[in-house]
């Protein structure tokens, strides 16, 4: 456990303060709550032991800092439900922007911002490649479509930015797209602020020496070889040509209204606490009073009778 009493760190407070004869079931939820946690944990291992790799590398690791990046994860995660319940209850409309070189870790903290909120109020738009058709429309039409409505978060992992990044340095988009991006786009997030809605544009930043070390660790790691595209490892070629991109983006497009904030992103968990952090400090939230829930008793008949299950259905049970 990472915690002395991850029990009382985790449990509401209506659980610790239930009677001692519900104790047995007090402890089965708590076994049960404290499980879902080590899984969540065990996901965030990153220097996990992979064949060819030196096991001991892991041994290494500083426990006491791993504790205390669980702990503010989780306490931000709680500011970050009270955020949603504001959002939900207040008809808030909040659009998030998440941009960054491959492997910068945007991904990593759009994960542990919707980890525990509720997906009908806090979304991610990951919008793939346009196609024939969507080439042809307003270049802001098919992002427009994703936009909130009252009372929802929706979280742009890439967006309209695209066309100053990716489209700019691999010759995806003209001269003439590309000056009329940087026209129009101020004039848009204006348009968006003042219908309301909350704009916040994050860059998360990483050193080229960090993107080369992070390329290999998905090279040789199995499980994350699917984040690696054709245009990933071309990224890494055109590094200085993506600075000199980025660099024209955040001139051109930093504005009152929408301005840029950038995330030094080279140690992933700082990144991820200090984004979400800062995240919180955007917004006027407070928390919203609930009334208590109270479970309702189970209605019972005399007359029923579960039926078995068939043998052939059951999923055998090898573990």
């Amino acid at each position: 456990m990472l915690f002395s009493d991850p029990f009382t760190f985790f449990l509401p407070t209506m659980l610790t303060s239930a009677l001692p004869d519900h104790e047995d079931l007090m402890q089965r939820i708590a076994r049960d709550l404290i499980d879902s946690y080590d899984e969540e944990l065990e996901l965030e291992i990153e220097d996990r032991n992979i064949d060819g790799l030196d096991p001991s590398a892991t041994a290494a690791t500083d426990k006491a800092a791993r504790q205390a990046y669980f702990k503010e994860l989780f306490r931000l995660q709680g500011e970050l439900v009270k955020l949603q319940d504001w959002v939900q209850h207040s008809k808030q409309k909040v659009v998030i922007l998440f941009e960054g070189r491959d492997a910068a870790g945007k991904g990593g903290v759009i994960k542990r911002i919707t980890q525990r909120l509720n997906p009908r109020v806090a979304r991610v738009a990951a919008l793939p490649a346009p196609n024939d058709r969507e080439r042809t429309q307003w270049y802001f039409q098919r992002y427009a479509a994703h936009l909130p409505a009252a009372g929802e978060m929706v979280l742009f992992d890439r967006s309209w930015y695209n066309r100053a990044g990716v489209e700019r340095v691999m010759g995806f988009c003209s001269d003439d797209e590309y000056e009329e991006f940087f026209r129009t786009v101020p004039e848009f997030e204006k348009m968006l602020v003042r219908s309301g809605i909350k704009l916040i544009k994050y860059w998360f930043s990483i050193t080229d020496d960090e993107q080369h070390m992070r390329f290999l660790g998905r090279i040789h790691d199995p499980l994350k070889q699917w984040k690696l595209s054709p245009m990933d490892l071309e990224s890494r070629r055109r590094w200085e040509e993506y600075t000199k991109a980025k660099e024209i983006m955040l001139e051109r497009t930093h504005i009152p209204e929408a301005p840029w904030w950038v995330v030094q992103a080279v140690d992933k968990k700082k990144a991820r606490l200090n984004c979400i952090g800062h995240l919180l400090g955007q917004l006027p939230y407070n928390e919203v009073p609930h009334p208590p829930v109270a479970l309702p008793e189970r209605v019972r008949h005399a007359d029923y009778l579960r039926q078995p299950v068939p043998a052939n259905m059951i999923v055998p049970e090898i573990y």
